[in-house]
């Protein structure tokens, strides 16, 4: 019989460092139901189906209820319509058609390729600083001196959000990351803080962007401020404050862990470090087998709105879906060798960045941070060691990554 135990022992933190041997476990059944009833989905093709099919949602945001407080106005007025509102101005994330592509449609107006590329200088620039700082230390953590002030800066100049202000949504944003990992949202005190953390960004981003309709600037959420599409009109407030919430968490905690994990595995893989040194040349190519290899989004949720067979199983309607795209990407049956980091591989059509419609928004910002991240690590840190492996990780399982990847070096090269 299948061990329908196996994706909550992924979710264990003890197997954080190393979830794989248990997905190609998974992938023995492509579509097993879990004790819980949701049904856990780990090869490739039949994810690569379910991410084109229709009767799949992506409407499965967990439901923002806010505790009681005991004033009886804002338990059975104010904080409903709170929540209402929640509800129906869903980020992006988890929007279906045909709000999904009106939305994707606006922000696409002002996340632009050409304003992406532009950011190249200011990439290049903060990369060479923050590597700058190393100088004179024997030990680093990548993680806190780099993967994660990288691209929180590039993110904010792009919104426009104040530099000094990075602060301010650091514990906002790692708590709502959670909002993605079922088992941390089922916990009530991880679920009541992510609303308070909710309620506390969208406050600051109101202001933020009640500023920038008076005084715009050339930055995206001017931008999504003031554009009015000749059909689509104008994005609602409250889709505005939603979206710049997606765009502000997503556009840095996915590409910190993608930092981290790509460090973690050229130490462990040096001969790729030692080549990315000689030649900058590969570092699309490594970065892609890094997106498959060891990506920074292990899963994602959705729900079924039809039945659907696959794989030999009958999915119900309403049944609760986990989509395994870091197994996916370790399929046997789609990647020769999966299991071995190989940059040269060919034909590399991997889940690092999803797929179908809901395929990320941030990928060639990401793509661009990363390549110039790593090739300047490489080409700049002396003999970088791992201080410890496997290093300690973030509590979610599906934003995996590093908490901390402490190095040794032997100096920092001009």
């Amino acid at each position: 019989m299948p061990d329908n135990t196996l994706f909550a022992q992924a979710l264990d933190p003890v197997n954080r460092a190393d979830p794989y041997p248990l997905y190609a476990r998974l992938r023995e059944t492509p579509a097993l139901r879990n004790e819980d009833g949701t049904y856990i989905v780990s090869t490739y093709a039949e994810i690569r189906g379910l991410l084109q099919d229709p009767r799949v949602s992506s409407e499965d945001l967990p439901v923002f209820k806010r505790a009681r407080t005991g004033n009886p106005i804002l338990d059975f007025i104010i904080n409903p319509i709170r929540d209402r509102i929640v509800e129906t101005h869903r980020p992006l994330l988890f929007r279906d058609p045909p709000d999904h592509g009106v939305l994707r449609r606006l922000i696409m107006t002002q996340f632009t390729t050409e304003r992406v590329r532009a950011t190249s200088g200011r990439v290049h620039a903060i990369v060479a600083d923050l590597i700058g700082k190393m100088r004179g230390r024997e030990e680093i953590d990548l993680v806190g001196d780099f993967a994660y002030p990288l691209p929180v800066a590039i993110i904010c100049e792009l919104l426009g959000i104040p530099s000094g202000d990075e602060e301010k949504f650091q514990s906002w944003s790692a708590t709502l990351a959670g909002v993605l990992d079922p088992d941390q949202w089922l916990q009530e005190e991880h679920r009541l803080k992510s609303i308070e953390n909710y309620d506390a960004i969208t406050n600051y981003l109101r202001a933020i962007i009640k500023a920038k309709r008076k005084r715009p600037a050339n930055d995206v959420l001017s931008g999504l401020a003031a554009y009015k599409d000749k059909k689509l009109g104008r994005m609602g407030k409250y889709d505005l404050i939603a979206t710049a919430v997606l765009l502000l968490i997503a556009g840095h905690e996915t590409t910190v862990n993608l930092i981290a994990n790509g460090m973690l595995s050229l130490l462990r893989h040096r001969e790729w470090l030692e080549r990315l040194r000689q030649d900058p040349a590969v570092a699309p190519r490594i970065v892609e087998e890094l997106l498959r290899f060891d990506p920074p989004v292990h899963f994602r949720t959705r729900k079924t709105l039809a039945e659907i067979s696959i794989a030999g199983t009958v999915i119900p309607k309403g049944a609760p879906l986990i989509l395994l795209f870091a197994s996916g990407n370790r399929d046997p049956k789609r990647f020769h060798d999966p299991d071995r980091f190989d940059p040269d591989r060919p034909d590399n059509l991997h889940f690092g960045f999803g797929g179908g419609p809901h395929y990320c928004i941030g990928a060639p910002l990401a793509r661009l941070e990363v390549e110039t991240a790593l090739v300047a690590l490489a080409r700049r840190l002396i003999d970088p060691r791992l201080a410890v492996d496997p290093p300690p990780y973030r509590p979610g399982a599906s934003l995996r990554g590093p908490a901390r990847l402490p190095l040794r070096l032997s100096g920092v090269a001009a």
